[in-house]
């Protein structure tokens, strides 16, 4: 998986499918498009070029393609978060994870992986998608 975090586009993307789980493309831009605005035709190239990035995977299921996240949601999140943290707000160490408890993004586990993760700079085990 590349190492740079992802454009606004595709974290939308990443953002639909960990909550909606493996979907075709149809169903990505079904579930995404009007907020997007975006036509099938540019979720198909998004999903392309994701897939190459490694951020997604694309199976194939009775010939039909299938993406799914391969980006891990928490420590994805935990990178993005402590890189704005260092490089736009000049702050290093610990960051205070318990900012995010209210989010939708995230389950009440993946709240509290990420302010360990936040907090000890540290990865939790077997993070969830």
């Amino acid at each position: 998986m590349t190492s740079s975090a992802p454009s606004q586009a595709e974290l939308a993307v990443l953002k639909h499918l960990w909550s909606a789980g493996p979907q075709s493309a149809r169903e990505v831009q079904t579930g995404i498009g009007e907020a997007t605005g975006w036509s099938y035709s540019t979720t198909r190239t998004l999903l392309t070029r994701m897939t190459e990035k490694g951020l997604i995977a694309r199976k194939d299921v009775h010939g039909l393609s299938v993406f799914e996240a391969t980006a891990e949601k928490v420590s994805l999140m935990g990178r993005m978060i402590r890189d704005f943290a260092a490089n736009v707000l000049d702050m290093d160490g610990p960051l205070p994870g318990t900012a995010f408890a209210g989010s939708r993004l995230f389950t009440e586990e993946e709240a509290e992986a990420l302010t360990r993760l936040l907090e000890d700079g540290e990865p939790d085990g077997e993070a969830q998608r």
